[in-house]
């Protein structure tokens, strides 16, 4: 079976990791990436909350605030941590050491996207200083302005900063291991390790705010399924989910052994839910090679030629 990455763009759930291999999508342009094989002890199945997800609204366009404003913080203090580096003032270090150390601090303050930002340099330098929450009017008068083209604050609204910022870095990092993992022996701690990726992914999207009801009860479905099986028993089939493309409802993605008790417990999980909400979500399941196979088109948008007249 192939995973196919594609980076900033949500397909549907044929690519039921795409949030996992999508994390790009904060702030960064689509990129199609390289084809990744799933190993064929592992499967993945789509679980459909019945509950029709949207980015285009009020909820999805304030996290987009928060984190444009958080990415306009952490380049200025950037910016301010090199003007310090360049002063008597600065720590004493190694002449080698400061001047690397400005070189980061300099990409750092031009950083065009939140995902290039290591976790550790979050946490080092920037983390402490990430308000939870601000006030468009206190960012305005501190920033002047987010610098985002397509969201505009609003002064008298208050923003979760923190979570939507620390979302995109550290969801990045979660996505590069998760590819990393997939190579991994066979064993169930790998299963354990991606599912642990994926409940993550889950939670630090519930943060910023973009959850649901349902993709929440699917979810704990899932836990409920996976803890209830001890080493004893034969130890769990289903090891992780989360919720996939935009958020605010739509669908959850499972990962489990490729087995028919894991085909099993899925089907007790569609029971489940549907006792709880009268709705029996549709199961997705398999995969495809899509454009590593079919290929893929490029739209390009071609600007007019001004005619300046004479």
């Amino acid at each position: 079976m192939l995973l196919e990455l594609h980076v900033g763009s949500w397909t549907k759930w044929h690519l039921l990791v795409e949030k996992l291999t999508n994390s790009l999508q904060w702030l960064q342009p689509a990129e199609v990436k390289e084809l990744v094989m799933i190993p064929s002890h592992i499967r993945f199945w789509g679980l459909d909350s019945g509950i029709r997800h949207s980015v285009g609204g009020g909820d999805y366009g304030s996290v987009r605030v928060g984190t444009y404003m958080g990415r306009k913080m952490i380049k200025c203090a950037a910016s301010d941590l090199v003007s310090v580096s360049s002063t008597s003032d600065a720590p004493a270090q190694s002449d080698d050491y400061k001047e690397k150390g400005r070189d980061v601090l300099k990409s750092e303050a031009s950083m065009e996207y939140l995902c290039k930002l290591p976790p550790h340099r979050y946490e080092a330098a920037y983390s402490k200083d990430i308000p939870e929450t601000i006030t468009g009017g206190a960012f305005l008068e501190k920033y002047g302005d987010h610098d985002d083209m397509v969201t505009v604050i609003d002064p008298k609204r208050s923003y979760s900063v923190k979570a939507p910022t620390r979302h995109p870095i550290y969801e990045n990092f979660r996505v590069e291991t998760f590819k990393a993992l997939l190579t991994a022996a066979n064993t169930d701690e790998q299963l354990s390790a991606l599912g642990e990726l994926m409940y993550q992914c889950h939670y630090s999207y519930n943060a910023c705010g973009l959850g649901s009801d349902g993709t929440e009860r699917l979810v704990n479905l899932v836990q409920e399924m996976q803890h209830r099986k001890t080493p004893e028993n034969g130890g769990p089939n289903l090891y992780g989910a989360k919720i996939t493309g935009g958020g605010s409802g739509g669908s959850v993605c499972v990962i489990g052994k490729n087995c028919l008790q894991s085909a099993e417990e899925i089907a007790e999980i569609q029971q489940r839910y549907k006792a709880a909400t009268g709705y029996l979500p549709i199961v997705f399941d398999g995969s495809s090679p899509g454009a590593g196979k079919f290929g893929y088109l490029k739209i390009r948008r071609r600007r007019p030629k001004l005619t300046i007249p004479e």
